[in-house]
C-alpha cells in the first residue's frame, strides 16, 4: 500500500471508531460524566467555597476521569469484540495492524479531553478556582496523553477477561486503585499502609502530574513520567503477546 493509502486506513479506522462511540450514549456518557457529577457534588455543594480544597479535587477527579476513557474504552471493547469475532474479522482485513488500535487511543485521549475541559468549566465558573491560561493546558495536555498508560492497562484486561464480565472485573480495579492513589481523599488522611503503597499505582503518579498542572505540586515531575511510560510500555507488551497467542 501507497503511503497515502496507509495515512487514509488510519484516519478511516479512527472516525468509525469515534462515530461507534458517539452512537452508543450509554457507554460513553458514564464514562465522561460520572469524575464530574462526583466534583460537582464534593467540589463545589459541600465544599462550602474552600479555594484550595476546590483546586486539590479539580486535580485528582481530573485524574480520575481520565483512567476511565483509557481503562474501559479498550477494555470494555475489546473484551466484547473478541467474544463476538470483530477482532478475527478486522484481523483478517487488508488494513494496517495498528490502524484498529490507533483508532481505539485516539477516542481515548478525546474523551479523556472531553472530561478534562467539563471539570475545568465547572472548577472555573462554579467552584471559583482561580487558574492561568498555561495551568489549564497542561491540565489538558495531561488529560490527553495520560489516557494512554490506562489504554494498556485496559488492552491486557480485554485479552483476559469476556466480554459480559469485564465491566464488573475493570471497576474493581478502577475503584480501589483511585482510593488508594488519594484521588478521593488527599492521603495523608488515609492509613499509613496505603500512603506507603500509594507509588505502586499509576494513577498515583498521573495524579502527581495533574497536581502540578493546577499548581499544588512543585517537585519534579520527569520520576512519574517515567513509571507511566514504563507502566505502558510494559503492558502494551504483554497485551501484545497475549493478542498474537490467544487473538
Amino acid at each position: 500500500m501507497s503511503p497515502r493509502r496507509v495515512a487514509g486506513a488510519y484516519l478511516a479506522e479512527a472516525r468509525s471508531e469515534c462515530l461507534r462511540y458517539l452512537r452508543a450514549p450509554s457507554f460513553m456518557l458514564p464514562m465522561t460524566l460520572f469524575s464530574t457529577v462526583f466534583y460537582l457534588m464534593f467540589g463545589v455543594l459541600i465544599n462550602h467555597g474552600n479555594g484550595d480544597a476546590a483546586r486539590y479535587l479539580l486535580a485528582s477527579y481530573s485524574t480520575f476521569g481520565i483512567i476511565g476513557p483509557g481503562l474501559f474504552g479498550f477494555g470494555v471493547s475489546l473484551a466484547i469484540e473478541r467474544d463476538g469475532g470483530l477482532l478475527t474479522l478486522k484481523r483478517a482485513l487488508p488494513m494496517p495492524p495498528g490502524a484498529y488500535l490507533l483508532g481505539k487511543m485516539l477516542m481515548a485521549m478525546l474523551a479523556a479531553s472531553f472530561v478534562t475541559v467539563l471539570l475545568l468549566c465547572v472548577g472555573v465558573f462554579l467552584a471559583r478556582v482561580e487558574l492561568t491560561l498555561g495551568q489549564m493546558a497542561a491540565l489538558l495536555a495531561t488529560g490527553m496523553f495520560g489516557a494512554l498508560p490506562f489504554c494498556a492497562l485496559g488492552m491486557f484486561a480485554g485479552t483476559l477477561i469476556k466480554g459480559q464480565g469485564a465491566p464488573g472485573m475493570l471497576n474493581l480495579i478502577y475503584m480501589p486503585m483511585a482510593f488508594m492513589s488519594g484521588l478521593w481523599l488527599p492521603l495523608p488522611m488515609l492509613p499509613k499502609f496505603i500512603q506507603q503503597l500509594a507509588p505502586i499505582w499509576p494513577s498515583y503518579h498521573l495524579n502527581q502530574i495533574t497536581l502540578a498542572a493546577v499548581g499544588l505540586n512543585h517537585q519534579a515531575l520527569w520520576p512519574h513520567v517515567l513509571v507511566l511510560c514504563a507502566f505502558a510500555a510494559a503492558f502494551l507488551l504483554l497485551a501484545a503477546r497475549r493478542l498474537r497467542r490467544y487473538g
